[in-house]
Formats: C-alpha cells, sequence, structure tokens
C-alpha cells in the first residue's frame, strides 16, 4: 500500500509541476482576483488530475484505444479555449487600463471561487494527455499492476493531493504577486504576459494536431 501511496505521489507531481499555459492563468487569476478564488481554481486543476489518476488506474491498457480516436477533437477544443481566455484576459485588462482612474480596475466583476473551480476544472479535463500520461505510468510501474479496488482509490487520492499541494503553492505565488503589483499598469503586464503565455501554449497544442 505505501508503495501505491508513493507512486500516487510522485504521479501527482509529475503531472502537475511542468509549468505551462494553465498554470500561468492560475497564477495571473489569483494575482488578480485572491487567494481564496486561486485556492479554489487550484482544486479545480487538482480535482481533474485525480479523476485522470482514477480513470487510468481502473482502466488501465484499454484507455489508449479509448482516447485515440478523440484525441484531435479534444486537442482543438483545448487551444480554442485556451485562445478564448487569452483573448478575454488581455481585451479585459486594456479595456480597464484605459479607465480614467485606479478605482475602474476594480469595478468589474471579478471572477468568484466557484466559478474559478468551474473554469479550471474543465480546461485540465479538456487535456487528453493527462488521461494517457496516468495510463503509462499504472501500465509501467510494477507499484501500481494489478490494483486492488482500495489500492486504485488510494493511488488517486495521493495523486489529488500532490497536484492540490503544487497548484495552491502557484496560487499562493500568485498572491504575493498581486499584492506586489497593485497598480494599474502592473496589472495590465500581468495579464498580457499571462494571455501571450496561454497563446504560446495554444499554438503548441495546434502544431501538434497537425
Amino acid at each position: 500500500m505505501s508503495a501505491v501511496l508513493v507512486a500516487g505521489l510522485l504521479a501527482g507531481y509529475g503531472i502537475a509541476m511542468p509549468v505551462g499555459g494553465v498554470a500561468t492563468y492560475l497564477v495571473a487569476l489569483t494575482a488578480r482576483t485572491s487567494l481564496r478564488t486561486g485556492v479554489c481554481a487550484a482544486l479545480g486543476v487538482a480535482t481533474a488530475d485525480g479523476l485522470y489518476a482514477l480513470v487510468a488506474a481502473v482502466g488501465g491498457a484499454s484507455l489508449t484505444g479509448v482516447v485515440e480516436p478523440v484525441l484531435t477533437p479534444l486537442r482543438w477544443a483545448s487551444v480554442l479555449v485556451l485562445l478564448a481566455l487569452a483573448g478575454r484576459g488581455a481585451t479585459t485588462a486594456v479595456r480597464e487600463y484605459r479607465g480614467r482612474d485606479a478605482t475602474a480596475v476594480r469595478t468589474g466583476t471579478p471572477i468568484g471561487p466557484a466559478r474559478a473551480y468551474a473554469a479550471l476544472l474543465g480546461i485540465t479535463l479538456l487535456n487528453p494527455a493527462t488521461v494517457i500520461y496516468f495510463a503509462a505510468l499504472v501500465l509501467g510501474s510494477p507499484a501500481t499492476a494489478a490494483l486492488t479496488h482500495l489500492e486504485q482509490a488510494v493511488f488517486a487520492l495521493a495523486a489529488l493531493a500532490a497536484s492540490a499541494s503544487w497548484q495552491v503553492l502557484l496560487a499562493g505565488g500568485g498572491a504575493l504577486l498581486g499584492r506586489a503589483l497593485t497598480g494599474r499598469r502592473g496589472r495590465l503586464v500581468t495579464a498580457l504576459t499571462s494571455s501571450a503565455l496561454i497563446t504560446g501554449l495554444a499554438v503548441h497544442l495546434l502544431l501538434g494536431a497537425e
């Protein structure tokens, strides 16, 4: 059981730690809103990782065959969502920056914790590479071969906990960044940088789909 727990933790950190567009969006979102919203968004990412870890542990080898036929549509959906996020973030940042004073930045309706959770959960679920990653780990590791139902649950919960701890750490960094960048110009730079990085990830996925 301890070997399965360690395997789940390592799997969770392995999928969570590479910083891509989702992680960048998480940090920028927290910087522009609040730590509470950022933590909820982080838990949305972790929930998706945990669900995919559970699916991989239960489904095993059959997952690759199921995911492959819809890999391209899912990748295109992920590209469209990321581009929409990047465009909305950049547009909102420019519109707020052009306001008459700093108060204009804070008068808009910010994304709430529940909406942040749902948004990041959906974005992460659109990434088919996550389930393939977990399936490969399950099939390739002796510690996760022929798991019992209890061990499958332990593996998934460990992956969820590892992912959650890392995502919350990123959200905390975003909260500190938000305190430092309180001015209109700082918020504009943060939002535009985030949008550019998210667009870069979308382009990378698009090139991979061709």
